[in-house]
Parts: structure tokens; sequence; C-alpha cells
């Protein structure tokens, strides 16, 4: 199997690749690459997020033909993918971050700035915090419920069908920090920053 980790320049991915080489050992074919064949004829893709949702959208369209494959790998071949944190908030349909974004549309709702309730909650959402998981979900197969994860964000995915979520997180409101529908998964989180736990995440999803 080969799994393929998105490069299309979103900033520093090492910390990712370093997780995934470390969970999948000699199990997988690991690839860290932008090419558009070698993304299309992958078995699961890993796609990353750093910065604001506008600068990783613009730097997606930037390689090209690059959405259009991971829109076909998702959407047509129904192949599994996992978004991290920006890799996530891109699922959806806008976002708000600097501007009005078009999102990739594959589950239908917005980005928008957490509510820090006139100051009283710190922004970004920095650290470790509680997770509440709120559905069955594949990728967190042997993770106990109120696991901490580490966060790092000022803005929230809010779906339009609250079916995908998979788990909250309390930070001024209960936040989306993970979605599941059918083979797209996302984490709000940084798994791979997020110790054992975090590796059992990536190993789940390893393993779907």
């Amino acid at each position: 199997m080969n799994v393929t980790i998105v490069d299309y320049n979103s900033g520093n991915i090492s910390s990712v690749v370093n997780s995934f080489k470390e969970v999948a050992k000699n199990k997988i074919d690991l690839e860290v690459t932008s090419d558009i064949q070698k993304i299309r004829s992958s078995d699961k893709l890993v796609l990353p997020g750093q910065g604001s949702f506008k600068s990783c959208i613009d730097a997606l369209n930037a390689i090209n033909g690059l959405p259009e494959t991971l829109n076909e790998f998702v959407i047509n071949d129904k192949k599994p993918l996992l978004g991290i944190c920006v890799g996530l908030q891109m699922f959806a349909d806008v976002g708000y971050e600097e501007t009005e974004t078009k999102g990739l549309g594959w589950i239908p709702g917005k980005v928008s700035k957490i509510d820090n309730q006139s100051g009283k909650f710190k922004l970004p959402h920095i650290g470790w915090n509680q997770i509440k998981i709120v559905k069955d979900s594949k990728i967190y197969k042997d993770i106990e419920n109120n696991s901490h994860m580490y966060f790092v964000h000022s803005y929230e995915f809010l779906p339009n069908d609250r079916n995908v979520i998979s788990a909250t997180t309390d930070y001024s409101s209960n936040i989306v920090c993970s979605v599941e529908k059918e083979n797209i998964f996302g984490t709000q989180f940084h798994p791979e920053k997020s110790d054992k736990i975090g590796l059992k995440i990536i190993d789940n999803f390893i393993n779907l």
C-alpha cells in the first residue's frame, strides 16, 4: 500500500512526515510529493495545512492540476484522505481568513474565526485540549474519550451537516475538532504533535 503526503508548499510539514514514518515503519510505501501522477495512483492521501486558509488554497491552486486530481481521488474514486489542521478546513465551501476564499467543497460548510467572546478566550487556540468523541469514527479506534490533543488555530470549520462531526473540543464553544464523511477524514488538532495518542490516530488511518 502506498500513502502519499501532499506537499504543496504550505509550510513546514516535517513533523507530519516524521510521524508517518515512525508509525508506518516498513508497512507502507510513504511518498511526499506534489507529483500529480503519484498522487493519483496512491491508495491514501494526507493533506496537511499550515498558515492561513487563503494561503493554503492559493498554494494548492498554484500547482497545475492538483485541485482537480484531489477532487477525482476523493469524490470520484472515493479513496481515503486525511486532512490535518488547515487541511481539514479546506474541505469547506468557503473560508473567511484574510478574505473570502473558495474551498474544496467536499463537506458543505464554512470556516470562520473562533468567537473569543470579546477577548475572554485567547486566539490562537494553542496547546493541549480534551476532545469529546461524539460518533464512532474509524480513526478513533482504541482511543479513549476525553484524550488530550494539540491545537494551534484561530479559525474553526462549521459544517452544515452536524452528522459529519466525529469529535469536538470545548474552547469558547464546542469547536469541531474532527470530521468523518465516508472516505474523508479530518482533524483540526495536530496528531503528529499529540504524542502517542496522535500516533495511534495516524496508525488507525494507515490501517483503514
